[in-house]
């Protein structure tokens, strides 16, 4: 038994190269790359095993490349005013300011991703031809416009809205891959049954304290604009003053 234990822990060094690389911003794709190698290496495995592991794995998340299909769509509906139209939208919207708005959807999307509909949100459909256009809208009608230093701060806060929203609300799902994914490794190595369905209602309240902490952090988001308007203002009224 501590023979296997120490193996177990052995592999788990393949997490420490991952959280190395991106502590050191090294390329994704390279440090996912050399970790899987290095613990399929430290777990017996041959290199045959381990590049027939990496090619099942592709195929089966092949899905996730399905956005590039949606790509020339989302550019045609852009191209011809999309975002202006979302703009408009939300200038008639007074009660909603961009922190409101960025709430309101983190919520939409937790519960989309806990019914198991990932896809209808996400940030090359939704964040960047609807959601962000609709928060710079709310942020143009409050403060008259947006400089490019607040615009990427709105722009920061669009893509975390989406990416909490659905990364804690995927876990209730009882079939995503990730509950599956758990289940199937602590039975596997450890010998445990680890039921799936108490794996997601154990997802509950780490998805609410998700929404209300980050929503507190959305909500906080218009006093920061509020602050940061105020900073600007003196800089663009210099800019504007004619030089003689």
């Amino acid at each position: 038994m501590g023979r296997e234990t120490e193996a177990a822990m052995l592999v788990l060094i393949g997490v420490l190269l991952v959280v190395l690389g991106f502590a050191l911003r090294l390329n994704p794709l390279v440090v996912v790359t050399v970790a899987g190698i290095v613990t399929g290496l430290l777990g017996g495995l041959s290199p045959l095993k381990i590049l027939d592991a990496f090619g099942n794995g592709f195929a089966g998340s092949r899905s996730v490349t399905l956005f590039i299909i949606v790509l020339p769509v989302i550019g045609l509906i852009e191209r011809f005013g999309l975002q202006e139209q979302a703009r408009r939208l939300i200038a008639k919207l007074g009660v909603l300011t961009t922190g409101r708005l960025l709430t309101l959807y983190q919520l939409i999307r937790q519960v989309t991703a806990a019914l198991g509909l990932n896809s209808i949100g996400g940030p090359a459909q939704a964040v960047r031809p609807l959601i962000y256009p609709m928060a710079e809208g709310a942020a143009a009608r409050r403060y008259g416009s947006v400089p490019p230093t607040m615009a990427e701060k709105i722009k920061g806060y669009a893509a975390s809205a989406d990416t909490v929203g659905v990364f804690f609300g995927e876990d209730i799902f009882v079939a995503i891959g990730s509950i599956l994914l758990i289940t199937g490794f602590v039975d596997s190595t450890y010998g445990l049954k680890l039921d799936a369905l108490h794996v997601a209602l154990w997802a509950i309240p780490t998805a609410i304290c998700a929404f209300v902490i980050h929503g507190a952090r959305l909500l906080w988001l218009d006093r920061q604009l509020d602050r940061m308007a105020r900073e600007l203002a003196p800089k663009q009224a210099d800019a504007e003053v004619p030089q003689p």
